[in-house]
């Protein structure tokens, strides 16, 4: 198995690398000028060409290139055109809003798609299989920005002064911090090192680090603000998992192995747990992949709607205003993601069906 993952590992380092030159390139392809889009069209052509060289954006393309390469090899993404500040700590304040959302959002959608679709395919062609898939198909197609703004009006607004209200928008309630967890346990953390990095970019998962440090208030709090969100972000994801879910254990159950475990007087709940769903499960994992993927790099829609300032949000505002720095370090991070998550899910199809282990 380590032998197989190793090889899954080199396979994909050529892949990273097309990454990293496309992310690079598309950047400069970026129209407009970096000077003028943070200075204003008006900035004289000395502050200009200051601006360029503080930047290092007037040496050659390909030596712009290779910079970047050695530098994200050691760890550093740069410094932020926009606020003059290591990319890095963008990163740790940004990216875990992005990764609870997506994660929650998850395993919401894996949850409620995996049990919808497997009730769809025990009651197949009844009533409640046609309502499960009316309800799948209804799910995929609502818009993620037009589904989060009504989530946001009906329980933030209509419901106001209700058991049933919701925060609408932002991470936490006007009162609430979130301490981080090697303070509130007195750690001494050395400020400006991997370490307090690390421990800075997992504190910030605030769900987590209230969890973590008992602290129930902030736990409920954080907890309410993302029932919206990740409503709204689970809904299309959701539908796709019933779907699929539905469509391969009904391909499972037709198999004579599972015809003659039904002959046997095997009860039917026992047969789809223990013979029929293992064996669907190999296409829905690989849909899981594709979505958690997905839900990464689509979460802009949903930060933007719900004021969440997390991955999405500082995406379009770099883009927008030509920090390249930013729009490569972001976009490299989630198209990786991408090349893990498809890693681990080449890893798990051993474990679901032992005929494709490695020998």
């Amino acid at each position: 198995m380590l032998g197989y993952a190793a090889k899954r590992v080199l396979v994909s380092i050529p892949v990273i690398f097309g990454i990293l030159i496309v992310t690079f390139s598309l950047a400069r392809m970026i129209p407009g000028d970096p000077c003028k889009a943070m200075l204003g069209d008006k900035v004289s052509a000395e502050t200009c060409q200051a601006f360029v060289e503080r930047h290092g954006l007037n040496k050659p393309l390909i030596s712009q290139f290779f910079v970047y390469v050695e530098d994200i090899a050691h760890g550093n993404f740069g410094d932020s055109i926009r606020f003059s500040r290591p990319v890095t700590q963008i990163i740790v304040e940004r990216l875990p809003m992005t990764a609870e959302l997506a994660m929650l959002a998850l395993i919401v959608a894996t949850v409620v798609g995996v049990g919808l679709g497997i009730i769809a395919a025990r009651k197949q062609n009844s009533a409640t299989d046609v309502g499960t898939m009316v309800l799948a198909n209804v799910g995929i197609s609502m818009p993620v920005f037009w589904l989060g703004l009504m989530l946001a009006y009906l329980f933030g607004v209509i419901l106001r002064g209700t058991p049933l209200w919701l925060p609408p928008s932002g991470r936490l309630s006007a009162g609430m911090a979130s301490v981080p967890f090697y303070e509130v346990w007195h750690w001494q953390v050395v400020a400006d090192t991997t370490q307090a990095r690390f421990l800075a970019f997992l504190s910030n998962f605030y769900v987590l680090n209230a969890l973590i440090t008992g602290n129930w208030p902030l736990f409920w709090d954080a907890l309410r603000h993302m029932v919206l969100p990740v409503i709204a972000l689970s809904t299309i994801p959701m539908a796709v998992i019933a779907r699929m879910t539905r469509s391969s254990l009904l391909d499972v159950l037709g198999r004579d192995y599972i015809r003659t475990a039904r002959a046997k007087g095997v009860l039917d709940r026992d047969v789809v747990r223990k013979h029929a769903l293992g064996n669907a499960m190999l296409p829905v994992v690989t849909i899981l992949g594709l979505q958690m993927g997905a839900l990464l790099s689509g979460a802009v829609l949903t930060e933007t709607v719900f004021g969440l300032a997390g991955v999405g949000r500082m995406l379009v505002e770099a883009i927008f205003a030509r920090d390249y720095p930013v729009v490569q370090a972001f976009t490299v991070m989630i198209a990786v993601s991408y090349v893990v998550i498809n890693l681990l899910v080449d890893l798990s199809y051993s474990y679901l069906d032992p005929r494709i282990r490695p020998q």
